[in-house]
């Protein structure tokens, strides 16, 4: 008979370790739970560097509507490399755009030095002036395209956040079924 009580209270776990960044943390610690998970620990290794971590989660095994879940989860994970990606996207257009007017700034400062070299002053001047200008306006270019993208890309991200508050929601209706 003690046999019997010990089966039935076993219950077996399945583990997930995820590593994400560490301003997506409380994100995930909120939703994750709504898919069955729970939080067993958490560590910065120092390997993948301070703006990390590593979130081992663990749930039953036998959870009701597993597949359903799942398949939530999944959707859930989606929304969220679709937030980083768009989140990343407005950094990297804006660095794209102040790259370029700086390597325009340094051509032309290289053609004002050979220009110099080769005692053509005038042609130095012309070229030293739009070359210093390409050296200052890639900071005012990277904060003017980084507001627009980010004007741009707000909208988008609210309504990401919107649909992983609706599938958390689905996901924890199923865990209270």
């Amino acid at each position: 008979m003690n046999e019997d009580i010990k089966r039935d209270n076993f219950i077996g776990y399945e583990y997930r370790d995820i590593t994400v960044a560490r301003n997506l943390e409380s994100i995930y610690k909120d939703s994750y739970q709504n898919f069955g998970w729970k939080l067993e620990k958490e560590s910065s290794p120092l390997s993948l560097g301070i703006g990390s971590v590593t979130m081992k989660f663990k749930r039953n095994r036998k959870i009701q509507n597993k597949a359903e879940l799942t398949r939530l989860q999944r959707q859930f994970d989606a929304c969220i490399n679709e937030i980083t990606r768009m989140e990343d996207s407005k950094m990297t257009s804006a660095s794209v755009v102040a790259f370029t007017a700086g390597i325009i700034g340094t051509a032309l400062l290289a053609g004002s030095t050979f220009s110099y070299l080769s005692s053509l002053i005038v042609l130095c001047i012309m070229l030293a002036i739009p070359g210093f200008i390409g050296w200052i306006i890639p900071y005012f270019l990277y904060k003017s395209t980084y507001v627009k993208k980010n004007a741009k890309l707000m909208p988008l991200i609210d309504g990401k956040y919107d649909e992983i508050y609706e599938v958390c929601e689905r996901a924890s209706d199923l865990l209270e079924t």
